[in-house]
């Protein structure tokens, strides 16, 4: 009776709120979107299935983590919603892209927000505009990234009524609903960064999106059939995180992905992603992955150092060497830019850091396994084993 009586009131009032032809966006029984004809248009997982039947190595930009691998094509063929879950520069990022890469283009109607294909539009405007204006967009342009983050809320995930088109074409009109990152995901990959950072009401929002595909904002019920793939991100050893809870992880097929699985990949993968500015032997290059995984390896250490810490020291140790002068890298470029690179990436257990600081820990090691030892003899040892 009372939602009745508000539209009344709209209705009498004088122009663009009382518009009775504005007042046509949501009002629990107008503003539902029909089910997509899915027989019209193939759902991504069937398209991915396609491509990883007939592509065995689909994931280029990654190198190793074959376990991975096999376990997203598995998850996707079946339409799963995924978790990645690892250290921070392990690739999850870079394997979510990658995935957004393989859809292949979609013929959408240009303009739309919810990438409407053009052979099944679903939102209200596609549906009710008399003609289309087609467009091809790529996977990777249909890839919505969302940064997990305490102070992000549920209308960035779902949307919200846009007061100043409210005012043009009323509180109630389809043009003031500005639609959020999940339905511009449609027909595309919803990546969400660092998942459980977000606060606990914005989990709660998603629980009806990923498994009924419906949304409800404020005092509306909004049906969208919306086909999009959740990527999610994980970094466990973060601890100034929000905890999941067991209705929201029930929703996911968690992937785990773990640090470069021998020396010969890590080496690959920092030339690979390092920008070359100078020469750097395969010796100088053996070394700096040397010691970042010696460092994985340490007991003493409660955060371990990523891939991203290799980058650094391949990149940094270039830039000493032109400013020095030389084209070609030396032992102590490295040594002069350890500290640097790595002591913010790595942290000490509770028993070592109050007795020691990490940057003389660094420095410490280092003299200890490179330059007082013989590292190379240590190297071949390393490559000959298969550790993380």
């Amino acid at each position: 009776m009372t939602i009745w009586l508000c539209r009344l009131l709209l209705a009498l009032l004088p122009g663009p709120l009382g518009d009775s032809k504005a007042n046509t966006f949501i009002n629990n029984s107008d503003f539902s979107f029909r089910p997509i004809d899915f027989m019209r248009l193939k759902m991504l997982n069937e398209q991915l299935e396609k491509l990883f039947l007939k592509d065995k190595s689909p994931f280029i930009d990654i190198l190793g983590q074959e376990e991975a691998k096999q376990g997203i094509k598995s998850a996707l063929m079946q339409n799963r919603h995924i978790i990645i879950v690892g250290a921070p520069g392990i690739g999850k990022t870079t394997m979510a892209k990658n995935i957004a890469r393989l859809l292949p283009d979609l013929e959408a109607i240009e303009g739309c927000s919810y990438n409407c294909a053009k052979k099944n539009p679903v939102c209200p405007s596609c549906r009710q505009a008399k003609s289309h204006k087609p467009v091809r967009i790529s996977g990777s342009k249909r890839f919505v990234r969302i940064q997990g983050s305490p102070d992000l809320t549920v209308e960035d995930l779902l949307g919200d009524i846009d007061p100043i088109k409210a005012l043009k074409f009323g509180p109630l009109s389809l043009e003031a609903f500005t639609p959020g990152k999940i339905f511009k995901a449609n027909n595309g990959i919803l990546f969400f960064d660092e998942l459980n950072r977000c606060p606990e009401k914005l989990q709660n929002s998603l629980l009806q999106v990923l498994e009924e595909r419906k949304a409800t904002i404020g005092s509306y019920d909004v049906d969208f059939d919306v086909d999009f793939i959740c990527i999610c991100t994980m970094n466990p050893e973060d601890t100034s995180t929000e905890k999941l809870s067991d209705v929201l992880l029930d929703r996911f097929d968690v992937i785990y992905m773990t640090y470069p699985e021998t020396m010969d990949i890590e080496k690959k993968i920092v030339l690979m992603k390092g920008r070359k500015l100078a020469d750097v032997s395969e010796d100088m290059l053996a070394l700096m992955t040397y010691f970042v995984r010696l460092l994985r390896q340490d007991e003493k250490l409660e955060k371990k150092p990523s891939v991203r810490a290799s980058i650094g020291l391949y990149e940094r140790a270039q830039s000493n060497a032109l400013l020095e002068g030389r084209k070609s890298v030396e032992f102590n470029d490295i040594k002069k830019v350890l500290v640097s690179v790595l002591s913010h990436r790595i942290r000490l257990k509770p028993s070592v850091r109050y007795l020691e600081s990490v940057e003389n820990y660094i420095q410490e090691q280092f003299r200890k396994n490179v330059e007082n030892a013989k590292w190379q003899s240590h190297l071949e040892e390393q490559e000959s084993s298969d550790y993380r």
